[in-house]
């Protein structure tokens, strides 16, 4: 209520702040370590048009006072929630330093406080006003730093230091290097939070020069931050998407309603019972939970959610989590509150994937989910692991949880049981199943950050439907399983489409990717200059592409490290011989062709080769050419370390070429996502279907009638007989739409 009245003194007029300060001192706890709210005037009222004649001074704040407006306030109040919070004795001291004026915390007053026009903290504050709920983290130099607000969340919850101590006259700010970021965000997703992450252009900028910022991606629970996974060669791992999810309340029961931002989908399941919505609620992770109004008006007229037992045991299983309420349109309302979280337009268009419950059993009772094991429960077995070999885990393991949990209707239950069938009866190979969750695949194409490696693991999925198209015995089971794909994805697609559309996606992906088996693309090797130095030059964009779509860039490489060649061996070589021939009585000379590895670069590296007497002799005009190598920042690299200015043109050269040579492979691969993106319908079916028959045929194997069997090379031992019969007949009697009881 205080907080109500607040908010409402605050939109009011401006005149009413220093009452508004006055409550919320009134309302703060005693023992609370943070600052009250502080409302300045100029920052809090809404930002008025200018004349001619103001000064410089008033237009500086009346910026700022775009971005610290009443809008913010919800936001900063959040943010107070999330201070209130921490226990880490560093955190909570870090909170005593913030103020709750601006959406960053931030107080003006300490040492690098400053929300100046033009400086880093104004351009952070842009940034953070776009996003006010995430955590933002802004590239500087080798260093991703966090400040105010955001500071502290990265030292409770990442186990960061702050930077400078706990020195109490700076602001709080907190920070991980380059390399540690993908840690970092796995930390502070896994706590639920979202990071805003700010990259720096990278490149050389003019003396005293700011960096130009931009906002490269975000990372939320379920959804990693994928921003340069095109240019690397490995993987990422992808976690489950966590959906957000709405419950309202109606005539007809109770309706779960589950938003998946990554697939731009949603499902709207009404008709359910308190005890259905609570299960799904146990075994489903979710980014953000709503609570309609709806559920407020039970039979007894009151607006007391829980009251007289109606709702309890929703209330119960809500009540010790994090969720907010929402009134209108349930569908439409929580969509708008997805677009809002993750800063989407507003004309981003949802597709519904409801799954019509229309001739469909009742989903599985929570009891009957919790004995059998589907619900993870201390001191059961887990069913999951009785009806699937031991390397089927992950994404085939979760179809089999759905498929119990949410029995299909008796169309889809059919072709399950035939495809089971025809399993058990075939005398071919069967292909890997390779399984690529179908949220990777749309965040890999939407966002262009697909690479080499994942493009192959794409062009595994389409050949395996193919293979499977092939032969007569495997084209029985993929039609069959067509249904059950159908029914996972949303989409309707036949067996002539599916074909012809793997058939043009592998053709493609074939034509442009490197599959490994091009000679024309070995990495440079020439005498006298270090191996390590093409390899690390070259590794991180040979390989990828086919070379005749970047003919004229990889022969550009070519030419430059065979020029490089030539300047080291006239520059560098003579001193090397003339350092090998001389034999010196005072500890010997030293000079030899090194490889800077820090400083990306071919340098001669030497000591007491300079001789005390000039007499023309091999070598001396090329150590007179020799000068200290230095660093890109002009700094002398090492006493040992000497370069040509014929060498340095060279390495620079080279460098251009390969700097060009990356960018036109990046070009390629994100040009081929950008292709992929009117086939990302057909991916997603094709990997759902692999996803399901991987999963069947692991359960179809488990129960062959032999005491041991061999699952794509692996070993699985049968289980014992009373598991083998409980777990086949539950498969049954789901696949026969008979609703499981126990």
């Amino acid at each position: 209520m205080h907080r109500v009245l607040v908010s409402s003194l605050v939109a009011a007029t401006p005149r009413w702040l220093p009452l508004a300060d006055s409550i919320l001192r009134r309302r703060r706890p005693r023992c609370s370590p943070l600052p009250v709210l502080m409302f300045d005037r100029r920052a809090w009222s809404k930002p008025r048009k200018v004349s001619r004649g103001i000064s410089v001074a008033s237009r500086k704040a009346n910026k700022q006072g775009e971005y610290c407006d009443e809008s913010m306030l919800s936001h900063i109040m959040w943010w107070k929630e999330k201070m209130e919070r921490c226990r880490k004795p560093s955190s909570i001291q870090l909170t005593q330093r913030l103020v709750y004026s601006n959406i960053l915390g931030l107080d003006p007053n300490l040492r690098n406080g400053s929300l100046k026009d033009g400086t880093l903290n104004m351009e952070i504050l842009v940034f953070k006003s776009k996003f006010p709920r995430e955590v933002l983290l802004c590239r500087v130099g080798d260093f991703y730093e966090a400040i105010g607000f955001d500071a502290c969340i990265l030292v409770e919850h990442a186990g960061l230091n702050p930077f400078g101590g706990l020195r109490s006259d700076s602001i709080p700010k907190a920070g991980c290097p380059v390399v540690n970021l993908r840690q970092t965000l796995d930390d502070l997703t896994r706590c639920g939070y979202s990071v805003c992450i700010v990259e720096e252009i990278q490149g050389p900028t003019q003396a005293r020069a700011r960096k130009s910022r931009f906002i490269s991606g975000h990372a939320h629970p379920g959804s990693p931050y994928v921003f340069g996974l095109a240019e690397v060669d490995h993987d990422v791992e992808f976690p489950d998407p966590m959906p957000v999810v709405g419950i309202s309340h109606s005539a007809k029961g109770y309706c779960l309603i589950s938003v998946l931002e990554t697939m731009k989908t949603y499902s709207a399941e009404e008709g359910l019972t308190e005890e259905a919505i609570v299960t799904k609620l146990r075994i489903c992770r979710y980014h953000h939970l709503y609570l309609h109004n709806s559920l407020k008006n039970n039979s007894s007229g009151t607006s007391r959610w829980g009251e007289f037992g109606e709702g309890g045991l929703l209330w119960g299983e809500c009540s010790g989590k994090s969720f907010e309420w929402f009134d209108g349109s349930p569908i439409q309302e929580l969509l708008c509150k997805v677009r809002e979280i993750y800063g989407l337009d507003e004309k981003t268009v949802f597709r519904d994937v409801t799954v019509s419950l229309e001739g469909r059993p009742q989903p599985l009772h929570l009891g009957t989910a919790t004995q059998i094991g589907v619900i993870p429960t201390e001191g059961i077995p887990s069913l999951l692991r009785m009806v699937l070999p031991s390397n089927c885990g992950g994404l085939p393991s979760m179809y089999i949880r759905d498929l119990l949990l949410n029995p299909p209707s008796f169309e889809v239950a059919a072709a399950i049981q035939e495809a089971c069938r025809l399993m058990g009866n075939i005398t071919c190979s069967i292909p890997e199943f390779t399984c690529i969750s179908a949220a990777k695949l749309v965040k890999l194409l939407e966002s262009k950050e697909v690479n080499h490696i994942e493009f192959c693991r794409i062009k595994n999925v389409l050949d395996e439907i193919m293979l499977m198209n092939r032969d007569a015995e495997l084209s029985a089971i993929l039609h069959e399983l067509l249904v059950p794909a159908s029914v996972a994805t949303g989409f309707k697609v036949e067996a002539d489409m599916l074909m012809n559309g793997c058939s043009i996606i592998s053709q493609r992906i074939a034509e442009v990717i490197s599959l490994g088996v091009e000679s024309d693309q070995a990495i440079t090797s020439l005498e006298y200059i270090p191996k390590e130095f093409f390899n690390d030059m070259e590794s991180s964009w040979k390989g990828r592409v086919k070379r005749i779509h970047a003919e004229e860039e990889f022969a550009n490489v070519d030419r430059a490290a065979e020029a490089l060649s030539i300047a080291v061996i006239e520059d560098f070589m003579p001193i090397i011989s003339r350092v090998k021939s001389v034999v010196s009585s005072n500890g010997g000379l030293k000079g030899e062709i090194g490889y800077a590895k820090e400083h990306e670069a071919v340098w001669f590296k030497g000591k007491r080769f300079i001789p005390n007497v000039w007499a023309n002799t091999p070598g001396e005009q090329q150590i007179k050419q020799l000068k200290p190598a230095i660093d890109s920042k002009g700094r002398k690299v090492g006493e040992e370390w000497f370069t040509t200015s014929k060498v340095e043109n060279a390495l620079a050269r080279y460098h251009e070429a390969c700097d060009n040579a990356r960018n036109k492979v990046l070009e390629l691969l994100r040009g081929l996502s950008s292709e992929l993106q009117d086939k990302i319908n057909i991916l997603v079916f094709c990997s759902t279907l692999l996803i399901i028959a991987k999963a069947l045929f692991g359960h179809n194997l488990c129960f062959c009638y032999s005491s041991k069997v061999h699952f794509f090379g692996i070993q699985a031992v049968q289980p014992t007989s009373f598991w083998r019969l409980t777990s086949r007949k539950l498969f049954e009697l789901v696949c026969r739409k008979f609703v499981l009881e126990i």
